[in-house]
């Protein structure tokens, strides 16, 4: 039985994620998690991919991306082997980086992509690496709190902001903020 066909929306964000093999480390330090933001960026460049929300973990990663152009499958497979690459080359390994093909499912609405940032944005949380998801660097919520930085150019918080209320992205942004918040105090909600 052959693999599922992988379903790409081009008007839509998908959730994408891939894990070290075995669980092992993507990103061993602080130089790692910047060459794969920097190939975030090259490719934004030669692709135009969005990425509304993003977070990178020690042993995984989670983008919510949208690519218009070229089919998420050939976007993935370029971040991946492209990070691979680099990371053999690094760490003087060899053999898989990623556990299998990456997950991805496509988002149909602003809830959704809403939601699907939060859970991206919590996941830090999740791992007690931090208590406050504006304290993780290597993540998108770093700039709702840090808008003095420059943010990526892939990203894009406008398609996350149009669910929320206000007339400026500012207030847009606090209103997000509150609903990360609620989440925090209302686990269970």
């Amino acid at each position: 039985m052959g693999r599922a066909k992988r379903i790409w929306s081009p008007e839509h964000f998908h959730h994408v994620t891939s894990r070290g093999n075995w669980r092992d480390y993507l990103f061993r330090g602080n130089r790692d998690f910047m060459y794969f933001l920097r190939l975030l960026s090259y490719i934004h460049r030669n692709h135009a991919i969005e990425i509304t929300s993003y977070c990178l973990m020690s042993n995984h990663y989670h983008l919510l991306l949208r690519s218009k152009e070229a089919s998420l499958s050939s976007i993935m497979s370029r971040i991946n082997k492209s990070y691979s690459d680099y990371y053999n080359y690094r760490y003087k390994v060899t053999g898989h980086l990623f556990e299998k093909r990456f997950f991805s499912k496509p988002i149909y609405d602003d809830l959704g992509i809403a939601e699907v940032s939060r859970y991206i944005h919590l996941n830090p949380l999740e791992a007690s690496i931090v208590e406050d998801p504006q304290d993780y660097p290597w993540s998108s919520y770093y700039f709702f709190h840090n808008s003095s930085s420059s943010s990526p150019p892939f990203l894009n918080f406008q398609p996350l902001l149009n669910f929320f209320p206000g007339q400026t992205e500012e207030q847009r942004k606090m209103e997000y903020h509150n609903w990360v918040q609620h989440k925090l105090k209302n686990p269970y909600r």
